[in-house]
């Protein structure tokens, strides 16, 4: 008894120590429904780890009814746990949580294999999860870490780092500027289905497009006669200089 009160105390603190407009115990224990949906489900998930069979989906179903936050029973949630606004936000069943984490409305941490093993991501302490955003599999993202809002996250993510984009792409870690995107580890055991990166791949196709146009635009200069001045990887037209 305790341990519960223990963590119902520290997610009512989260809000009031994470929301500038939160005004008070009473005003986030009536009127925040990331309160009211990870307070009940703490004991939607003691029903469901008793073994309790169609209940805890039942009574989870309820709460998003009320709340418009969707939290699988089985999920593994830490102290802390702070959803703000929320309306929108899915949590897949095999997901773990660690202390102090903080999501956005719109979020979901949700899985991108039909295995029934683990397949939901594993967010560690003080993770902040921006609007909007998704992270797709049996993924770690590390403590400490900052998602943006939008971004697709579907590979693993150091500690301290920042991810935007679609896929995810590393751009600071400790609040330090990436360069490259780390090489990701591979997954051993995990049934991680790949997700392609379109922006990637157009990139690739208009860098390739654009040097075979300056090879012809070269071609056609020296055809008639027209110096041109190398610079790099771009040929200039000595005239326009």
């Amino acid at each position: 008894m305790g341990r519960a009160l223990q963590t119902f105390l520290s997610d009512l603190r989260a809000p009031l120590e994470r929301d500038p407009a939160a005004r008070g115990v009473l005003d986030v224990v009536l009127s925040y429904p990331g309160f009211h949906a990870i307070t009940a489900h703490r004991g939607i998930h003691a029903i469901y780890k008793a073994g309790v069979p169609i209940l805890p989906r039942f009574f989870a179903h309820l709460v998003r009814f009320a709340t418009g936050i969707e939290i699988h029973p089985g999920a593994v949630i830490g102290d802390g746990f702070f959803i703000d606004h929320g309306m929108g936000v899915v949590i897949g069943a095999t997901t773990i949580v660690g202390k102090n984490v903080t999501l956005y409305q719109g979020v979901t941490l949700g899985g991108t294999s039909l295995h029934e093993g683990k397949r939901h991501p594993t967010l560690c302490d003080n993770v902040v999860v921006g609007i909007g955003a998704a992270v797709l599999g049996d993924i770690l993202v590390g403590e400490n870490a900052k998602i943006g809002a939008g971004s697709v996250v579907v590979r693993d993510v150091p500690d301290g780092a920042t991810v935007v984009g679609i896929p995810g792409r590393v751009v600071q870690v400790n609040g330090k500027r990436v360069e490259a995107q780390p090489k990701p580890e591979e997954h051993e055991t995990r049934q991680q289905v790949e997700m392609p990166d379109p922006t990637a791949t157009l990139i690739a196709r208009l860098e390739a497009r654009i040097r075979v146009l300056e090879e012809r635009l070269a071609l056609a200069r020296a055809s008639n006669g027209v110096p041109t001045i190398a610079t790099g990887e771009d040929s200039l037209d000595a005239a326009a200089l």
